[in-house]
């Protein structure tokens, strides 16, 4: 008879009943827990009153925050934002991520309880379960709808947009456009951190004018336009630059290879694609987030999915970029760049 002890179950217990701890937190952002306590700290009652919360759950709510590593509770009892909840999940911060986690519970919770479904059908289970349009047509057919998942992209995008920003060499080029922009985060921490570059975004009629009062906001209304078009219709716009950010994972690989194809066309010599995603880790062992991405594009899609950094590079080659690297931004996110 074996004298080891059992395998502690607790891991297990604790990621099984992890939807417990996400619906906290996207509720959270939606009462506006968060914004609440940007300006000060408050006591239980405080920020219960504060956010019209019913008196018998606010304390276990604001507690289980502070489990989290969402909140912090000072020594009088009073609690304010962690510097990650008050750098990200603030709506009045630069850097709010809370438009996608807006979007997160508002569409995805609910659609992710059909995941079963999903395995033994292979079908998406949002709107076109339900006899609806596709994801996309759903989403730019209704201007909320379309605002609510632009302020989305922002949010999951702009750390990386400042990464990319940082990091790659822009100063050896001239123009940058970024395909599927949305409001535009990618172009506008581009042109806010490199004065010279001039280009802008492309993306489908709708999203112009959210595009335009996003580099208004930013003051780059004169130097980033917005390009209208459909990138599987239509040309890319000439660029030295060309980047596609949680694009390519929305398709189905014939789809991929076209649009990396029009990018390549769309570039002159010695230009330079740069694809950023969730990328999936090559061992496909480590990278939960990018592998969960990928069945999210199961619920969300007909044939998206996600992809390593390896398979991205060897679409890139197959499509004639003759040089290829990966580099890690920040949180889930890395960038394939392609040369020309």
């Amino acid at each position: 008879m074996s004298t080891q002890p059992p395998p502690d179950p607790g891991p297990l217990l604790e990621l099984s009943m992890s939807f417990w701890g996400a619906k906290a937190i996207l509720s959270a952002v939606e009462i506006g827990v968060f914004t609440a306590l940007a300006a000060d700290r408050c006591t239980t009652e405080e920020l219960r009153t504060r956010l019209g919360l019913h008196a018998r759950g606010a304390r276990d709510f604001f507690d289980a925050l502070v489990a989290l590593g969402a909140l912090d509770r000072d020594g009088n009892g009073r609690y304010l934002n962690t510097p990650a909840a008050r750098s990200y999940l603030d709506r009045g911060q630069p850097g709010y991520l809370g438009g996608w986690l807006e979007m997160v519970n508002t569409r995805l919770y609910g659609y992710w309880g059909n995941l079963t479904e999903a395995l033994r059908t292979g079908q998406p289970q949002n709107e076109i379960a339900q006899g609806g349009p596709d994801l996309f047509e759903t989403i730019y057919g209704d201007p909320e709808r379309l605002r609510l998942f632009l302020r989305g992209m922002t949010g999951v995008s702009t750390g990386a947009a400042i990464e990319i920003a940082r990091r790659f060499p822009f100063q050896r080029y001239r123009t940058f456009v970024d395909v599927g922009c949305a409001e535009g985060a990618l172009p506008a921490q581009v042109g806010l951190a490199h004065q010279h570059i001039m280009g802008g975004g492309c993306d489908v009629a709708p999203v112009g004018p959210v595009f335009d009062e996003y580099m208004a906001g930013h003051g780059l209304g004169g130097r980033l336009r917005f390009h209208a078009g459909d990138f599987f219709t239509d040309p890319l716009p000439a660029a030295d630059i060309l980047a596609m950010g949680h694009i390519l994972h929305d398709w189905d690989l014939s789809q991929k290879l076209s649009l990396l194809k029009k990018a390549y066309d769309a570039l002159p010599d010695g230009g330079v694609l740069i694809v950023h995603e969730a990328l999936i880790d090559d061992d496909r062992r480590r990278h939960a987030f990018g592998l969960l991405m990928s069945l999210n594009m199961l619920i969300e899609t007909p044939a998206g999915f996600d992809f390593t950094g390896a398979d991205c590079q060897g679409w890139m080659r197959e499509v004639g970029f003759r040089s290829t690297r990966v580099e890690a931004l920040v949180g889930p996110d890395s960038m394939v760049i392609g040369v020309k």
